[in-house]
């Protein structure tokens, strides 16, 4: 793993920070810090706008191959980015489920007619995606899922029943991946197929939850016969598992970083606050945040450790450690955040009581823990998948 920049990598360092001091003005200096975890419902058409302007200046999708259509800029170059893209208070991505999962995986197991069709839109930051994975009954145990498809009578559509919940941002998306079971009787992850769903149509209804920040960026998507082409068929049907897995380990590669963009953004208010208010001089809290500061360290480099090898989809040992170790330090960092703040953290001003930036960071750290995959689950697939250990009795 080499974390070192060349002159080189810092030239482009540079040209980096000049465009977004250069393009994050005018309309969009209203998006800088926010839109991140917890803000997802901030100012969605105007984030739309901004993932076209990223677009434009070819940073989206900046790490794909050039045959692809990206970029194809190297590890060190795409951790400059983020690193830039965060210093200058870049907005969360309305774009990064299509870039950073979808696009991937469309890239690695589409047809060449499906990489054409669904890719330059992406990178185009003209179509967004949400994610048909959780169930009901089907969170953590993502084999469970109930939700079926099946194919009409002359094979052009496929024709899905059922529902998914915790789908981030369905409300303001084009398109969902969903994970639905096509043959009839099967069980765990036998028979599930990967399918590429149109959002816009009579047989979804998408349902807001609203959660306790008082945002709704969750949403449960119910499907009535939704129907899609048979040729958004991604893979054969019955792969769905493998490529459901497949994107799983896209989603603990390079985008990682922009998620530790906004973890950086929320921590420096969090120092700021303690600056501020006088909370640095407690060496407790001290400790606390610069305990917090290594942790973010120790993320990094354990995606750039996760970064060094095959951009493949494979689920490496090391990147099996990742989610349950930013979903506890994040979990911390929304208790320090309210420590920090002191008395004030539990004061707020009045109807409609909204909530400050760090009251929603602490109540949304509440879930880390448990969306995509629970604490548990966590420590049961790095014991199998990782170390190697008996499976637990099912």
């Amino acid at each position: 793993m080499n974390i070192g920049f060349s002159a080189a990598d810092e030239q482009f360092r540079q040209h980096v920070a000049h465009w977004m001091q250069q393009h994050l003005s005018g309309e969009f200096h209203a998006l800088r810090f926010r839109g991140g975890p917890g803000d997802e419902d901030f100012a969605p058409e105007l984030r739309k706008r901004w993932e076209q302007v990223l677009a434009k200046g070819r940073w989206v999708g900046a790490g794909w191959a050039r045959e692809q259509g990206g970029r194809g800029l190297s590890i060190n170059q795409q951790v400059i980015f983020y690193e830039e893209y965060a210093r200058a208070g870049g907005p969360g991505r309305m774009g990064h489920i299509g870039e950073g999962l979808v696009g991937p995986t469309i890239a690695a197991f589409g047809t060449p007619e499906q990489q054409q069709r669904f890719l330059p839109a992406i990178l185009a930051g003209q179509h967004f995606w949400c994610q048909g994975y959780s169930e009901p009954g089907a969170g953590s145990d993502l084999a469970n899922i109930k939700t079926r498809a099946s194919l009409n009578a002359d094979s052009s559509q496929w024709l899905i029943s059922g529902q998914k919940v915790w789908t981030s941002l369905a409300h303001e998306s084009d398109w969902c991946f969903v994970l639905a079971r096509t043959e009839p009787g099967s069980r765990g992850h036998h028979g599930l197929s990967f399918l590429l769903v149109p959002m816009a149509q009579p047989g979804i209804r998408v349902q807001p939850i609203k959660q306790l920040t008082g945002t709704s960026e969750f949403n449960e998507v119910f499907f009535d016969q939704a129907h899609t082409g048979s040729d958004n068929l991604i893979g054969q049907p019955g792969q769905g598992w493998k490529i459901a897995m497949a994107l799983l380990g896209f989603e603990r590669g390079v985008s990682t970083l922009g998620q530790q963009m906004q973890f950086q953004n929320e921590l420096d208010d969090v120092v700021r606050i303690a600056k501020t208010n006088g909370a640095a001089l407690d060496p407790v809290l001290r400790q606390r945040i610069a305990q917090a500061w290594s942790g973010l360290r120790v993320l990094r480099y354990n995606s750039l450790r996760m970064l060094s090898g095959a951009q493949d989809g494979s689920l490496r040992p090391e990147a099996t450690l990742y989610k349950l170790a930013w979903s506890t330090w994040h979990l911390e960092l929304g208790k320090l955040a309210m420590d920090v703040m002191g008395p004030e953290a539990e004061w707020l001003a009045g109807a409609p009581y909204a909530l400050t930036r760090m009251q929603a960071l602490f109540l949304f750290t509440r879930a880390d823990t448990l969306y995509g995959g629970s604490s548990e689950i966590q420590r049961n697939i790095i014991a199998e998948r990782a170390l190697g250990m008996p499976r637990e009795a099912r």
